[in-house]
């Protein structure tokens, strides 16, 4: 019985990962929240933070059943399995229906969004001067982040570090978008599309037994920003979670009300009435990602008028907030039975 429970979590903590990588895919919606909602954020944070010197010493000394136990090594590698297997298999199922169906699954989002609101809220009760204060804050952050215009394309490396950093902020600060952020960043295309189907080309073209691809400078300089990007994101991972550990400790209510304002300015993000505005390659096409789907740029949003496709969002909106409640009843179930 016992060891059929301990699947059971394995297998609902891929999932939790598979939601965390699909959420992080979409421009505007935070893997953060997933985990808050799922009731594993403190425990994703705490295990983050223990990737630390004493980490490394086990590491390098051969101690690695140690270090695995020490990091919390089960828990972060079934969850980062589920946010790989996720950009190859959700993301791309969620790719089309965002071709497809983009007002009904903005809408899907929005009700999550809604119902993450209402999840963290209900057993908040701490409301003092700085609490609001920190909620107000958040809330003019997330808004003022939804209406920034794009900067223009930066590869400097030094830049492209710093996109690494702030990319990962969606999976560690709840309501920040970290691929909408690089959209304002201006290097969406170059990080995500660019250098990721550089990297793509070279191993198709080594596993064909071709190396010409080190005479090549364009590739080489876009598997440099790759790799830059990759020690960004690390080293951000890593670096956040240090620090909202520490105020996650020290000032929990003031930090889980500026959670609550940036998942509600992130509501600007996610409003599923919008026209979305695409990045056009130099011939005038829509450039596309390594998945086929069109990149966005940016979005332009307006009232909606009160006809069918309307009243069927509003209800994709309701539904995504029972999804949201659901999983809200599965964790106190789980939390009821394990105690």
């Amino acid at each position: 019985m016992e060891s059929t429970r301990t699947l059971k979590d394995k297998l609902f903590l891929i999932l939790k990962g598979l939601g965390m990588g699909a959420a992080n895919k979409v421009p505007g919606v935070s893997g953060g929240v997933v985990a808050f909602v799922a009731g594993f954020y403190e425990e994703f944070i705490y295990s983050l933070r223990k990737v630390n010197r004493k980490a490394f010493n086990l590491l390098i000394n051969g101690r690695f059943k140690s270090f695995y136990k020490y990091i919390n090594g089960r828990f972060l590698s079934l969850l980062f399995l589920g946010m790989v297997v996720s950009y190859f298999s959700v993301s791309k199922v969620l790719d089309y229906f965002l071709k497809y169906y983009e007002l009904y699954i903005w809408s899907v989002f929005f009700g999550m969004i809604i119902g993450s609101i209402y999840y963290i809220n209900k057993d908040f009760k701490d409301w003092n001067y700085r609490t609001y204060t920190s909620l107000a804050l958040g809330i003019l952050l997330g808004i003022s982040i939804s209406f920034f215009n794009p900067a223009k394309e930066n590869d400097n490396l030094w830049f492209v570090f710093f996109c690494g950093i702030i990319s990962v902020s969606g999976m560690t600060l709840p309501g920040f978008s970290g691929s909408f952020i690089l959209i304002l960043l201006g290097n969406y295309v170059l990080l995500l599309v660019d250098s990721v189907n550089a990297l793509y080309d070279t191993l198709y073209e080594i596993f064909g037994g071709n190396f010409s691809f080190i005479h090549n400078a364009q590739r080489l300089r876009m598997l440099k920003v790759l790799i830059v990007f990759t020690l960004g994101s690390v080293t951000g991972l890593v670096t956040f979670s240090h620090i909202l550990s520490y105020i996650l400790k020290h000032y929990k209510s003031i930090t889980l009300s500026a959670i609550i304002g940036f998942i509600v300015g992130s509501l600007g993000v996610v409003w599923p009435w919008k026209t979305t505005q695409y990045k056009l390659a130099a011939d005038g096409t829509h450039l596309l990602d390594s998945t086929g789907t069109k990149v966005v740029l940016n979005y332009e949003r307006y009232m909606p008028q009160l006809n069918t496709d309307t009243y069927y969002a509003i209800a994709f909106i309701f539904l995504g907030i029972a999804i949201v409640l659901a999983l809200e009843y599965y964790g106190q179930k789980t939390r009821t039975v394990n105690e």
